[in-house]
């Protein structure tokens, strides 16, 4: 069954074999495929922040502090118990965590592709699953990584073998004060290196990534550019919607978006956002797939935020 409206076409049938479809064949018509990566693909891969998963590794600190997923845990009475929470976090999602299957697929469907990954995720997610690194660009940071907390200059610093020690030696939720970090610089307490406002340190592997980027884009100008949208959502728009981003600036690109959270697909000749219909299926993923008008564009997006 196919339901027109002008020259908007929504399809009620074959959602599943219809998506599989349209992936395929926009693989195969690219020149070169830019992902955009969320949360919602680690999610996908069982690496949830919440449910079973927390209350599994952060029972202690949910009872003693009262909240309930991973993403809320960032408030204590002192330094020991903050990094007690941060760094069973940061063990968990970063350094003990599989390779997601869903990042194992990707790998695959990309093979032998022209192709580059913008992510906001921060779980290390895509080297482990084997990505090659100079295609990878991590806008929001890396949970393996510590910064000055009040930044005196724009380095980043390893933390696995300070994390390690921090889990393996905390008591009643809470690590020995002589193991709280501090800036080897300026001594300073250090954070995550995680963009939460405008502390966050970009540091040169930082640089050196986002202008790979803006190379491939400029490598790529005037050809076709599938821009395939992951897992991303809308609890932080202005950071998580990386790919949109990208698609803003450069019109005339393909874009397909897949995420978790109910169904749209729809095609069309000539688009502009006042004028996107949107069709909805009951527990399905999202694909929305839109033909955008020619535009030019000399500059790559800026992903500087804040």
């Amino acid at each position: 069954q196919e339901v027109c409206y002008g020259k908007h076409q929504h399809y009620e049938v074959g959602w599943k074999q219809r998506r599989e479809c349209n992936v395929k064949h926009e693989l195969e018509a690219a020149d070169a495929v830019i992902v955009g990566a969320g949360a919602g693909l680690s999610a996908s891969a069982g690496f949830a922040y919440d449910g079973e998963r927390f209350r599994r590794h952060f029972a202690p600190f949910e009872q003693a502090y009262g909240f309930h997923d991973m993403y809320s845990g960032g408030f204590y009475p002192s330094p020991e118990a903050y990094w007690a929470f941060w760094s069973r976090m940061i063990l968990l999602n970063r350094y003990e965590a599989g390779v997601g299957e869903p990042y194992r697929l990707l790998l695959q469907l990309l093979q032998g592709r022209d192709y580059f990954v913008l992510t906001t995720n921060v779980d290390h997610q895509f080297q482990k699953a084997g990505f090659d690194k100079e295609r990878l660009f991590y806008t929001q940071g890396d949970y393996g990584l510590f910064q000055c907390s009040k930044p005196c200059c724009q380095r980043t610093y390893d933390n696995e073998m300070a994390v390690r020690r921090m889990v393996q030696q905390q008591e009643k939720l809470r690590i020995p004060s002589e193991l709280l970090p501090r800036c080897p610089v300026c001594g300073k307490p250090m954070t995550m290196n995680l963009r939460c406002d405008d502390t966050f340190v970009q540091d040169e592997g930082w640089y050196r990534a986002s202008e790979r980027y803006a190379d491939f884009l400029r490598r790529h100008k005037g050809t076709k550019i599938l821009f395939l949208d992951l897992g991303t959502g809308m609890n932080n728009p202005g950071h998580h919607q990386i790919s949109l981003l990208a698609y803003d600036r450069y019109l005339g690109k393909r874009f397909l978006r897949l995420h978790q959270s109910g169904g749209s697909l729809c095609t069309q000749r000539n688009w502009s956002k006042s004028h996107l219909h949107r069709w909805r299926y009951r527990k399905c993923p999202e694909a929305t797939l839109k033909s955008v008008p020619q535009a030019a564009c000399e500059k790559p997006p800026d992903l500087r935020i804040g």
